[in-house]
């Protein structure tokens, strides 16, 4: 079993930038790749970023070149940091964990453990 714990959303205004942090516990959590997924009112979750312990990392589309995610295994966190943050980025964020694999994925299906999620909100 691994435990997630999301941290650091907020409200922030356009072009701001937050730092979300999720702190994951359990035996062999360390391994875990883990991702970062998030959900708008009125839409469905959607991928925002995935990293392996390795350190190598995919984005969706829409962060891309503005959100960075990264890890310390060593503190058993991982980090997504926002910059340049748009109205279109408010969401539920959470963060979740998949068993490791050969590449960092953003498959919804295949992350079998998650946090509470943390709110983001970007106004104008």
């Amino acid at each position: 079993q691994v435990q997630l714990v999301e941290s650091g959303g907020g409200l922030v205004q356009a072009g701001g930038s937050l730092r979300l942090s999720c702190a994951y516990s359990g035996r062999t959590s360390s391994n875990y790749d883990m991702g970062w997924f998030r959900q708008a009112p009125g839409k469905e979750r959607e991928f925002v970023a995935a990293i392996r312990r390795s350190g190598s990392s995919i984005y969706s589309d829409s962060v891309k070149g503005r959100f960075t995610i990264s890890r310390d295994n060593a503190k058993n966190t991982v980090y997504l940091q926002m910059n340049s943050l748009k109205l279109e980025d408010t969401a539920v964020y959470y963060c979740a964990a998949r068993q490791p694999g050969w590449y960092a994925s953003g498959v919804e299906s295949e992350y079998i453990y998650w946090g509470q999620g943390t709110q983001v909100t970007v106004s104008s």
